[in-house]
């Protein structure tokens, strides 16, 4: 698991807590109303257990607070780096998609050449 989602996860973690104790509630509590056991409520708590989107959601109903509450006053994170291979580019996203639908290998082989052709790499390759 990377850094930044431990972060994440302690965070969520003890905004559960956070919230579980604003409102009374044990963690025998939680974990009776969440149809589980207190020792998972207590992993999620401590960061120990990832909670999965769903079980968020449901806590987020018995603890009377949008899921959003639980990644409020998180430390801004670390900047995101754009998404290779057009992750942002819909002609590109297209062009791949369209490409992975040529069944005939030919054609398949003819349109990459043309594709490296048009971006030069052709050019690049045999020079160097």
């Amino acid at each position: 698991m990377g850094k930044l989602a431990k972060k994440v996860d302690n965070h969520v973690g003890e905004r559960i807590r956070e919230r579980r104790t604003m409102m009374g509630l044990t963690q025998e509590h939680l974990a009776q109303a969440l149809n589980i056991s207190y020792q998972q409520v207590q992993k999620y708590e401590t960061g120990a257990n990832r909670v999965s989107a769903g079980r968020l959601y449901e806590i987020a109903k018995r603890l009377e607070v949008d899921v959003a509450y639980f990644f409020e006053h998180l430390e801004p994170l670390a900047a995101t780096t754009p998404l290779e291979h057009g992750g942002k580019n819909r002609s590109t996203i297209e062009l791949v998609r369209n490409y992975g639908e040529i069944e005939e290998t030919a054609v398949k082989s003819a349109v990459s050449g043309l594709i490296k052709s048009l971006a030069g790499k052709d050019r690049r390759r045999k020079s160097a």
